[in-house]
């Protein structure tokens, strides 16, 4: 379940790029490990953030972990039925549970996140 046509980071999120913003969440990799998922932290949408800055908080049953920003950029959207909803975090990780839109600083700040197979070897270690 790693989609092709996406980018990653190492800390698993999933980044998209579409028209001119990017679009993040977390990969199925991730939430498998995490568990069932109850709450989510995202940001304010307008929040400046830099590659690798904490975007909020994931719950699970099993844990807490941090979302980190893959670019540099200002968040442009943030996935709000995730408050009601967290939990389709589990079921749709690449669709309904995308997480934030972010408009990216730098037009190349995708460049240095891993493709589909590099992100399959990572997860394969």
């Amino acid at each position: 379940m790693i989609p092709e046509d996406l980018r990653y980071t190492t800390e698993h999120e999933w980044v998209q790029p579409q028209s001119n913003v990017v679009r993040v969440g977390i990969t199925h990799y991730a939430q498998d490990a995490l568990g069932d998922i109850v709450y989510v932290q995202l940001p304010e949408v307008g929040t400046e953030v830099a590659a690798g800055d904490s975007l909020g908080e994931i719950e699970s049953t099993k844990s807490v972990s941090e979302i980190y920003a893959p670019v540099a950029g200002t968040v442009a959207a943030r996935n709000d039925q995730l408050a009601d909803a967290p939990d389709v975090i589990n079921t749709d990780p690449y669709g309904a549970g995308w997480l934030v839109d972010i408009q990216p600083a730098d037009s190349g700040s995708l460049d240095g996140l891993l493709d589909a197979e590099a992100y399959r070897r990572l997860t394969e270690q």
